[in-house]
């Protein structure tokens, strides 16, 4: 059974790392924390595209660990991952959507085995397979991105580091966010892992 709030995350106080882990465990780390200096703050962000997820800490543990699975990111989050639905295929986890199209498409769609679904299906299938490197890549520099803007906007070399990031020049980029605080630095290259495809082909 997928949890919702399972998937990682990693907490920041300042420029130190107090917690790492699934979203229940990083939250309750930084609820312990904020409890004993309640002049902090802390910033959680997803690991997967390092988007802040605002928190709301108050009352009991329990209490908190139970707005999670209601937060709006999870569910976001979630929800991005088709369950499986209806009686008819559930092992397929079938999901009507609105596409919309020029009738021209959907000619095509209509005249190919299996009728527009299965033909749509397999267009993706084949895009994901050809596309998923260049995805990947996409992704990382935008969950990357995401976080120094948040966190590094104000360090020196933020905006070369940035270039560097999209332009592919992972060695300019690892020597830049070096001079930054060890734990920020750290995640950002944890962050940019898959950002820099070797042979420049997935720009």
């Amino acid at each position: 059974m997928l949890v919702p709030t399972a998937f990682p995350c990693t907490a920041f106080i300042g420029v130190k790392q107090i917690a790492a882990g699934t979203l229940e465990s990083v939250v309750l780390s930084v609820k312990a924390a904020l409890a004993e200096d309640q002049g902090l703050s802390a910033i959680v962000f997803d690991d997967a595209t390092g988007h802040q997820i605002d928190l709301d800490l108050r009352g009991r543990d329990d209490e908190v660990v139970q707005r999670l699975a209601v937060h709006p990111f999870v569910h976001r989050r979630a929800t991005k991952e088709p369950e499986p639905r209806g009686p008819g295929r559930p092992k397929l986890g079938v999901v009507a959507r609105e596409v919309t199209l020029l009738p021209r498409h959907w000619e095509w769609l209509n005249l190919q085995p299996g009728g527009a679904s299965v033909a749509l299906r397999k267009l993706v299938d084949e895009v994901r397979r050809t596309n998923g490197a260049r995805d990947r890549t996409r992704q990382a520099r935008e969950a990357t991105y995401r976080f120094m803007s948040a966190m590094v906007g104000n360090e020196p070399g933020y905006e070369e580091a940035a270039r560097a990031l999209f332009a592919n020049d992972g060695a300019r980029f690892g020597s830049l966010i070096a001079k930054w605080p060890a734990d920020v630095s750290a995640y950002v290259m944890r962050l940019a892992e898959a950002a820099f495809p070797s042979d420049g082909s997935t720009r």
